[in-house]
């Protein structure tokens, strides 16, 4: 089983749902970092369960114990070790699936290709893993200090922000639980998100993520392309369906003369179609990109599905559960950005 993300900036995790602990190790972090840990946790909080109404009830504090890689506050350079505790399973929850696979779950290919699975919560595949990369994310943000990533909740099923980023008040993405900087968009998808939770189903949205002050150089130009491993790492995230840069689908509609971004005299470029990234490696444009969630598999809805003996079975979720993963996704989005960017930036330094 693959656990691990990144080359020189590494990070290894461990751990399941309703286990003891999750965890890590971070590998490739420089020495002589001064780290904020107030700042690693208020990463962790913007993710935890139960921050409101629209998001799961689970109760975790996700208060991180770092073991080892930092001595008076600052890196060492060896592996940074760290756990998280779990303190609020309920195991039970899931003893109606112990036999059956839930739909649009892993439930099914975990147990084909292992032979083994554990039912609490989906255990390795459940989305409680994202909290690991919460913190290396945190770490790789305060060693690329001068790098900014602003990610936000840009649509709600069909509600859309329609906006394009340089327009937007990152400011105000934390004002609201959905973080959408647009406070009329984000009642709206509010109040779209409580609805479907009490209708007992569940809703998909985006996340569009903004990258700025990137180095002119960072990514390869063949199957290491840095909008390749953006991608790989969206992809990642649980429920993710879907991942667009730059202009995206939108630009198959456009024609090239339109489409192509023209130079100023600085290297820069007038337009910013190629979204930061061309042939593979940043430009020192804005990088900005897409991620598409799907809606939440687990609803409380009943729906037919098949336990391991191969027979049709009635189900209907139970315990507690995400209506839209989309608000708690936006820190995960930017803290996979954040390992990507600065693993790069350490192979561009390594290889110069």
């Amino acid at each position: 089983m693959s656990n691990s993300i990144g080359n020189l900036f590494k990070l290894t995790t461990f751990g399941e749902s309703h286990g003891i602990a999750i965890g890590g190790i971070i590998d490739g972090c420089p020495a002589g970092i001064e780290l904020d840990f107030y700042a690693i946790q208020y990463e962790l909080d913007r993710r935890k369960p139960g921050q409101s109404k629209i998001t799961t009830q689970r109760k975790e504090p996700d208060q991180v114990e770092f073991l080892s890689g930092i001595f008076e506050g600052k890196t060492t350079g060896a592996s940074i070790g760290f756990q998280i505790k779990n303190t609020n399973q309920k195991s039970k929850d899931y003893s109606h699936n112990t036999d059956v696979y839930r739909a649009s779950h892993a439930d099914y290919t975990y147990d084909q290709k292992y032979g083994i699975r554990d039912h609490r919560g989906g255990g390795r595949s459940s989305a409680r893993e994202t909290a690991n990369w919460i913190v290396a994310g945190a770490i790789a943000k305060q060693f690329l200090d001068k790098v900014k990533i602003n990610a936000f909740t840009s649509s709600v099923g069909n509600i859309d922000l329609n906006k394009h980023h340089p327009d937007l008040d990152f400011s105000k993405t934390e004002s609201n639980i959905v973080r959408c900087p647009d406070i009329a968009i984000a009642e709206k998808m509010i109040a779209k998100i409580d609805k479907i939770r009490k209708e007992g189903d569940t809703i998909g949205g985006t996340v569009t993520c903004v990258i700025q002050n990137v180095p002119i150089g960072l990514g390869e130009p063949v199957f290491d392309k840095l909008h390749a491993v953006l991608g790989k790492a969206m992809l990642s995230i649980n429920a993710v369906k879907g991942f667009e840069y730059g202009s995206g689908f939108n630009g198959t509609q456009m024609k090239g003369s339109e489409h192509n971004d023209l130079f100023n005299a600085n290297g820069s470029t007038k337009t910013n179609l190629s979204g930061g990234i061309q042939g593979g490696i940043s430009n020192g444009m804005d990088i900005y990109f897409k991620v598409a969630f799907k809606p939440v598999a687990t609803t409380m809805q009943k729906q037919e599905t098949i336990n391991s003996k191969g027979e049709l079975v009635e189900m209907q979720g139970k315990g507690r559960h995400d209506p839209c993963v989309v608000p708690r996704a936006v820190p995960i989005v930017e803290a996979l950005s954040a390992m990507v960017i600065a693993d790069y930036y350490l192979l561009h330094k390594a290889r110069r």
